[in-house]
């Protein structure tokens, strides 16, 4: 079995001039709103604290960056190690020449979308359809309405487990569908987006019909965790969902929505297990009736109830 012991692990940690909490609750911090704590929960006050975090912490200890917890599933049992909590000191956004915005990782991505109108640039439209924040987009090539991230981006910066700044161009990320090839070691911290010349008012129409859109299909106003299924090649996950009669089933309060059946939602009291459970059931169904193997999308980490006991 594997304790989670915070305050031991606190012990080996560096000193920081951000916040570290041991044993920190997680569960609000996710759309879900299921999860355990956190050994400890860590929020940097800048790049630079990060990156005397990351230089000087054991490379035993593992280390999990999240974001808004969006897309994400933390298991009852909560998380091993530091879970990296970006705020404050990765929220800027700015207008940099050629119509491009460089943008903090801790930006939600409707800003970032919502900025770039005000500004007149188009192309970044899409992310008003990512439920999460700029890090999230960067670490899993996030892309909605027709837009993906390995579209619009220039370069990121990250830190990684030695402390040092690397600037990673397009194709130092590997991008494939929902997916990127970057060392998972890296911690994101900034992002440059290319954009192109639009009219303001113009792109805030198509926004509302982004707006419009999700709220019509998706469950924008439950707990869940956002798309749960990468769709397969040449298939929708919803689609194959829907045929192997999975629509509207439920573990528990765990449930399929029957708006979009590529949504889990938590109806009220769910754990992460029945969620999980709740998914594997959908895979199972449908690669019985289909053939075909559906692939997570949503991110998963920790133990399970009972291996933290």
């Amino acid at each position: 079995m594997t304790k989670i012991d915070g305050e031991a692990l606190l012990k080996r940690l560096p000193e920081v001039r951000g916040r570290l909490e041991p044993n920190a609750p997680l569960a609000d911090l996710t759309w879900f709103r299921v999860g355990g704590p956190a050994e400890v929960l860590y929020a940097p006050a800048d790049e630079a604290d990060l990156a005397h975090f990351l230089k000087n912490t054991p490379r035993d200890i593992p280390v999990y960056p999240i974001g808004v917890g969006s897309n994400m599933l933390i298991r009852d049992g909560g998380v091993k190690g530091v879970v990296i909590r970006l705020g404050r000191g990765f929220g800027d956004v700015a207008v940099e020449e050629g119509h491009r915005i460089r943008c903090g990782t801790a930006v939600p991505d409707v800003r970032v979308a919502r900025f770039a109108a005000d500004n007149g640039i188009d192309g970044l439209t899409f992310l008003r359809g990512i439920p999460g924040t700029i890090g999230g987009a960067l670490r899993m090539n996030g892309g909605a309405y027709g837009g993906e991230t390995k579209d619009v981006l220039v370069e990121a910066r990250a830190v990684d487990r030695e402390g040092t700044i690397r600037v990673l161009s397009n194709a130092d990320m590997k991008y494939t569908y929902r997916h990127c090839g970057a060392p998972e070691d890296l911690v994101f911290t900034q992002a440059l987006l290319q954009g192109r010349p639009g009219v303001t008012a113009d792109i805030l129409a198509a926004m509302d019909k982004i707006t419009e859109s999700r709220e019509a299909t998706q469950p924008v106003k439950s707990r869940t965790g956002g798309s749960t299924f990468k769709n397969p090649p040449n298939n929708k996950s919803w689609q194959l969902i829907d045929k192997a009669g999975m629509r509207g089933f439920a573990v528990g309060p765990a449930k399929v929505s029957e708006l979009h059946c590529n949504f889990l939602i938590n109806e009220g009291g769910a754990t992460a297990a029945q969620i999980e459970e709740l998914g594997e059931t959908v895979r199972r169904k449908v690669k019985e009736t289909s053939g075909i193997d559906l692939d997570w999308e949503i991110k998963r980490i920790g133990l399970a109830a009972g291996d933290a006991t």
